[in-house]
């Protein structure tokens, strides 16, 4: 036989084939002589080789060899969504298509929003930018009123060549508050489900048509603005696409499928679910997947005890639904049929995930597409006592945040690194190969996408809550979560740190918040202070400024402009981009005149006024 030189980079083997081959094999150390080899040797050698590989990639999934260059975009953002998914460990509710999803990418088990409230959470995922640092708090304040120079999310993949697009609830709309069309390179796109009033297809479910008056009477003094809704919850048996969500996974649909005719240009492709927002309206078919009499009432049903009086919410969104009491608890079957609601909302909205990802595959675009799942905020379902979002506790803050990244991610893998929602901006842009911009909050979660069993790039993450409590003014309830505490300061904005009030939890010794640990732990008190003291202080809600009265006495009793766009955002009153009928007639000054006009403002005709058409008022429109 001839003698063959191996080179030593060929040797470079695990050492179970090397060790499989036993005697046949002699390797030599630290020399450059060569290696006698038998043709049955070396077949032995490559079939063990093989072998092993062939093991080794069965035992766990691989990610590819690089990166993406220039991969596509899907955000899919979810309303309401806490962790209440067969992924997240939950075996009750029914969550094919995130679960899916999850065995694509890795599953942050301990990820946070920024603020348990839509419009702030939203701002923090878009701007990288936490409330704190806007001083936007609230609902109806726009971001660019504190940081008109913002770029987006969107808009920074749009001047790196991407065409950004949008439908659904990505931003916050309504309230007063608006989109933000510069992210866009095309209309955020918003559904218009037909038939449906108030968003309900049953007339008992729909909200009570009433003028002013009657709806003042109709509701406490203290909130004068609030108007009748409807039923908190919906069982009919209607499509998918009868209500919202159905239509924007269509037209979600329908999206990929042209930029799959564009190859020249990645997407960057954002789309907002409604469900499981209130009210809980789902096809009977989800409905039909639980058994109501299965769910019960939470065990817990009190606040933490020595927490602040005014930490814990008083749910007043849910109180706005017709069947819903305006004050004290509710009933377990109220409480049964909340939690069922919800529960069939989540598969509604999961089933259109599946879609998006079922066309993705079709495509053949789910290999060169990053895919991120986000919720906006938890949910209490009735622990504590409480419904609805905000709050600091853990069932409102936390979020379900998946990522897909092929070639950087592995499949199915589970990370317990720290993430909240300001991180989303920064791991973006650098697994797109972005610079990432200045200024940010956020952190790239990359190291732990590449490692999920590493401890993350973030020893804690950070959060915020406003709450006023008669006699003590405007505090700011801000947070620190680590892996195992949460610490909350309250306090005024720039007040000094021995005028705050306190919060601590320890989720491995109490992880049902059941007690406030602040004065029984003063060691962990100290070190989580620390950590917040080297966040900046926390800036006052952003106040929208008034017209100043040294323009004279002519200005202030003249007749001002309208802002019509303004005034549609304020009675677009669930933001889903049209006014209906009882939204239009809702708080006009004349309530005998305002039904005229609405006929001649519905330009299309199809009973809904679209926020152009409310502009117009009924004049021609300037497009040829």
């Amino acid at each position: 036989m001839v003698a063959k030189e191996v080179p030593k980079r060929l040797w470079r083997l695990p050492a179970e084939p090397r060790s499989r081959l036993g005697s046949e094999i002699q390797v030599l150390d630290n020399s450059r002589e060569c290696v006698t080899l038998s043709v049955v040797n070396c077949i032995v050698i490559s079939l063990l080789l093989a072998g092993w590989l062939g093991t080794s990639l069965c035992r766990a999934a691989a990610p590819p060899a690089a990166p993406l260059s220039r991969p596509n975009v899907l955000l899919i953002c979810v309303d309401d969504l806490k962790p209440l998914l067969g992924c997240y460990g939950d075996t009750r509710v029914r969550s094919p298509g995130i679960d899916r999803l999850a065995a694509r990418g890795v599953r942050f088990e301990q990820a946070f929003c920024n603020q348990a409230v839509c419009a702030p959470s939203r701002n923090a995922l878009m701007t990288g930018l936490r409330p704190s640092t806007l001083g936007i708090y609230d609902l109806g304040t726009n971001f660019r009123r504190a940081a008109p120079q913002a770029v987006t999310l969107a808009q920074y993949f749009k001047q790196h060549g991407y065409r950004t697009e949008a439908m659904g609830k990505i931003f916050h709309v309504g309230h007063g508050n608006h989109d933000d069309p510069v992210s866009w390179s095309v209309p955020h796109w918003n559904p218009k489900p037909a038939g449906l009033i108030g968003g309900y297809v049953l007339p008992e479910n729909r909200p009570a048509s009433s003028a002013p008056a009657t709806a003042q009477s109709a509701n406490p003094p203290s909130v004068p603005a609030r108007r009748p809704r409807g039923a908190a919850t919906e069982c009919a048996d209607v499509p998918d696409a009868t209500y919202a969500d159905g239509m924007i996974a269509d037209e979600a649909i329908r999206r990929l499928r042209a930029v799959k005719d564009k190859p020249g240009q990645p997407f960057f492709i954002a789309v907002g679910f409604l469900k499981p927002h209130l009210p809980f309206v789902a096809p009977k078919k989800y409905w039909d997947l639980y058994e109501r009499a299965s769910f019960q009432p939470h065990p817990i049903p009190a606040p933490p005890r020595d927490a602040p009086s005014f930490a814990p919410t008083t749910w007043g969104e849910l109180r706005q639904y017709s069947d819903i009491p305006e004050s004290g608890p509710l009933s377990p079957d109220a409480q049964r049929e909340l939690i069922h609601g919800y529960h069939a909302a989540v598969s509604y909205m999961d089933a259109q995930v599946g879609r998006l990802l079922d066309e993705l595959d079709r495509l053949g675009l789910a290999s060169t597409t990053l895919i991120v799942l986000w919720g906006d905020h938890g949910w209490h379902l009735g622990d504590h006592g409480m419904w609805c979002k905000h709050t600091n506790y853990e069932q409102a803050t936390r979020i379900p945040l998946l990522v897909c990244a092929p070639g950087v991610a592995p499949s199915g893998a589970r990370t317990r690194a720290l993430a909240e929602t300001v991180d989303v901006y920064p791991t973006l842009c650098e697994l797109a190969g972005l610079p990432l911009p200045a200024g940010l909050d956020g952190v790239s979660l990359v190291p732990a996408l590449k490692r999920p069993s590493s401890a993350g790039p973030k020893p804690a993450v950070f959060h915020a809550y406003p709450r006023s409590p008669r006699g003590v003014g405007e505090l700011i309830g801000r947070a620190v979560r680590t892996s195992r505490h949460r610490l909350v300061e309250w306090k005024q904005p720039g007040a000094a740190p021995e005028t705050a009030i306190l919060e601590l939890y320890d989720y491995e010794a109490d992880p049902d918040e059941t007690r406030n640990l602040a004065t029984e732990q003063p060691g962990v008190m100290a070190a989580l202070r620390a950590l917040l003291a080297k966040q900046p202080e926390a800036r006052p809600q952003v106040r929208v400024p008034r017209v100043s009265s040294a323009r004279g006495a002519t200005e202030r009793t003249a007749k001002p402009k309208q802002d019509r766009a303004a005034m549609f955002a304020r009675r677009d009153k669930d933001g889903d981009g049209r006014l209906t009928r009882e939204e239009f007639l809702t708080g006009q000054p004349d309530p005998q005149e305002a039904p005229k006009r609405f006929p001649r403002f519905d330009a299309d005709g199809d009973g809904l006024l679209s926020r152009e058409e409310f502009i117009r008022a009924g004049a021609p429109s300037a497009r040829p």
